[in-house]
């Protein structure tokens, strides 16, 4: 079999193609023919140390994979030879609160991640795939629609009726269009350009504004609400963008804070914070039961999540550089025959 390591993080040129023999599952374990994967702004973040996670050389990049089950431990229970199967983004929260633990064994960074042909992991870190979904289309959900997902339904759930204010267009932001349209809320969407905004309108976005053209975008997020603000943003920016945010909420309202995408500064003016009667929770992806959760969602609405691109295996290198320009919309996928 064949896979991708990052034998140094100098450029991408340390990505290299390698051949390995195909592992076997132990007790408890499958081993996983990966049909499919795909990029999130965390791997990148890896590959440039910038981001929270330690790296190390020599691991398969990537924490989103999908695939089908063809080898079985003897004590497997869960899953069975041809079942449709994702990894966890976190394989070992499987639910409840995030802890000290939940680390452990994260893709991509000190853990083997999925740009390869076969894997093996561990029964319980895995969970099936909405049946309509294809291999490409079910490989962008580990992470960013689990993220979206989470933003939406935790502190609270969100409620029918209530305004969502959304970030750019990359596949959490996407996501979390779809699922706050799907429990009913109206949606104010940020975007860089006229053609992305139409992308978001066909989402179901209510109101789209250009950021570039509106750099003090809070004022026509309090103008379409009234004076009111938003009750949730879905905040991927972060420094850039946190301000505005804070001025685009209404008090009692809530940021999920989920990412660190849009230059600026990192401070935010204390008064600002304090006034604004704002919940700012920083997320990180979800457990293996919010995965199931969402999943049940998905085959319930038959979603459709938003491919931007998709690489074949042999050109995983080329994803990685069209990634690493920040051209996408949507979810850029690696396709493995």
């Amino acid at each position: 079999m064949q896979s991708y390591r990052f034998e140094h993080f100098e450029s991408l040129e340390g990505l290299k193609r390698v051949e390995e023999e195909k592992p076997l599952p132990g007790r408890n374990q499958v081993l996983i023919r990966v049909r499919a994967c795909s990029l999130n702004y965390r791997d990148l973040a890896i590959f440039h140390g910038t981001g929270t996670i330690a790296r190390k050389e020599g691991v398969i990049p990537l924490s989103d994979g999908v695939g089908e089950v063809v080898e079985i431990g003897d004590a497997v229970k869960l899953f069975k030879i041809g079942d449709r199967v994702a990894g966890s983004f976190f394989p070992y929260w499987i639910g409840g609160a995030r802890d000290a633990h939940s680390n452990r064994g994260v893709y991509g960074a000190q853990t083997d991640g999925w740009l390869t042909q076969y894997k093996v992991v561990d029964e319980e870190t895995l969970v099936s795939i909405p049946d309509y979904l294809s291999w490409e289309q079910a490989a962008t959900l580990p992470c960013a629609a689990v993220t979206a997902w989470n933003s939406l339904q935790q502190l609270r759930p969100l409620k029918p009726g209530e305004t969502v204010l959304t970030q750019g267009t990359g596949g959490v932001a996407l996501f979390a269009v779809q699922f706050a349209k799907l429990m009913g809320a109206r949606v104010i969407a940020l975007t860089s350009s006229d053609e992305k905004a139409q992308l978001l309108t066909s989402l179901g976005a209510d109101h789209v504004t250009n950021y570039r053209q509106h750099p003090e975008w809070s004022g026509i997020v309090r103008e379409l609400t009234h004076g009111q603000g938003v009750a949730r943003v879905v905040e991927i920016g972060g420094p850039g963008t946190l301000t505005q945010s804070l001025l685009s909420t209404a008090p009692g309202g809530e940021i999920a804070l989920l990412g660190f995408v849009a230059e600026g500064s990192p401070s935010v003016d204390f008064m600002t914070l304090f006034r604004s009667g704002v919940t700012v929770k920083p997320f990180s992806v979800g457990s293996r039961e919010d995965f199931i959760a969402m999943n049940r969602a998905l085959t319930l609405s038959q979603l459709q999540p938003v491919v931007g691109k998709i690489f074949s295996f042999e050109d995983s290198l080329e994803a990685w550089r069209y990634f690493d320009s920040r051209q996408q919309t949507g979810k850029v996928v690696i396709s493995i025959n």
